[in-house]
């Protein structure tokens, strides 16, 4: 009996706020024309698996990327909020400079990743990690030996990556998360869970032209 989960995670498609390197968090931000035709090229160059079931955070920027997926595979989203990305609190739906003008000490405490900062009204690291790890370990349970696709968020591919490959929550990131990559995890009872492949993007870099 197959007992290896197979996952592929895909962080939503590019949006205006992306571009303009403003924090998003829970604010609902749609995709913009690029990341409308990043997720259409997602959908079109996913490798042919029998993927079982289709996890999507419940933000409008997911929902759109995923919408292609659901097409070609067939699976209907599933719409979860504990996908969401991490909610920054009052530094939510600012800019670098922004952040650094109204908030120095809050925005000194976001660079430094202070696991338990939450800027006020928000989510601390270590929040975001007990709830995406509990969901993951969930998933895999539920869906034990088949292909799983998740569309989700930067913030949590970045807790993913750091629980997998036990790397600390405070640390600065070695690790890209591009816009509407894939990313690959598996997860089995005897080896536990394993990066399989990170951060994707051939089907971006050679076929914008496609649409």
């Amino acid at each position: 009996m197959n007992t290896v989960t197979r996952f592929c995670l895909i962080r939503h498609g590019e949006t205006d706020w992306n571009v303009a390197r403003r924090l998003q968090g829970h604010t609902d931000i749609p995709l913009n024309e690029h990341g409308l035709k990043q997720a259409e090229l997602v959908a079109r160059h996913l490798p042919e698996h029998p993927f079982s079931a289709l996890y999507v955070s419940d933000l409008t920027r997911t929902r759109q990327t995923a919408a292609p997926l659901a097409r070609r595979t067939g699976l209907l989203p599933m719409a979860t909020p504990a996908l969401r990305e991490r909610h920054y609190g009052v530094l939510q739906g600012l800019n670098p400079e922004e952040m650094a003008r109204d908030y120095p000490q809050e925005t000194r405490q976001y660079h430094q990743r202070d696991t338990g900062f939450t800027g006020g009204t928000g989510e601390s690291l270590q929040a975001l990690h007990d709830r995406i790890t509990r969901l993951m370990q969930k998933i895999a349970n539920q869906h034990r030996g088949e292909f799983v696709l998740i569309v989700t968020h930067g913030g949590v591919l970045d807790i993913v990556h750091r629980w997998i490959s036990e790397q600390p929550l405070h640390a600065p990131r070695t690790f890209p998360i591009p816009n509407a990559a894939l990313n690959w995890l598996s997860h089995s009872p005897a080896r536990g869970w394993q990066i399989d492949s990170w951060a994707e993007q051939l089907h971006l870099d050679t076929a914008l032209d496609e649409l």
